[in-house]
This record gives C-alpha cells, sequence and structure tokens, in this order.
C-alpha cells in the first residue's frame, strides 16, 4: 500500500477512487515527459553552442551567436 503525499496531505493509494488513480497516473506521465523534454533540450543547447563555436572558428571571427 503505497503512500503518496499531495499538498502536505498523505494518500493510501489503494484507497483512491479509479478517477483519481488515472489522474495521478497522467501526473506522473507528464512529470516523466517533462524531465525528458529538458533533457533534450540541454542537449540541444549544448549543440547549439559547439556549432556556434564551430562557426567562430571556421569565420575567424568573434562568436556572434547566443
Amino acid at each position: 500500500m503505497p503512500i503518496i503525499k499531495i499538498d502536505d496531505k498523505d494518500y493510501d493509494t489503494e484507497s483512491l477512487s479509479e478517477e483519481a488513480i488515472a489522474q495521478l497516473t497522467s501526473i506522473q506521465f507528464v512529470d516523466q515527459e517533462l524531465a525528458r523534454l529538458q533533457a533534450q533540450v540541454a542537449v540541444l543547447q549544448t549543440a547549439r553552442i559547439a556549432y556556434a563555436k564551430a562557426l567562430n572558428d571556421a569565420l575567424g571571427s568573434e562568436l556572434v551567436f547566443n
């Protein structure tokens, strides 16, 4: 019987309604997707910085892209 805390109140997941379980499952899915997308954004930002540096090196000028 896992316990979850919502707004500083503990709930036994076995006592939740089907609707509450469905909403909780949706929230967990969305949280996982947000974490995945935030990690993807970090990777893409890192790649962009590397591409901008490579462009800067190729142009032999100051980096103009941030």
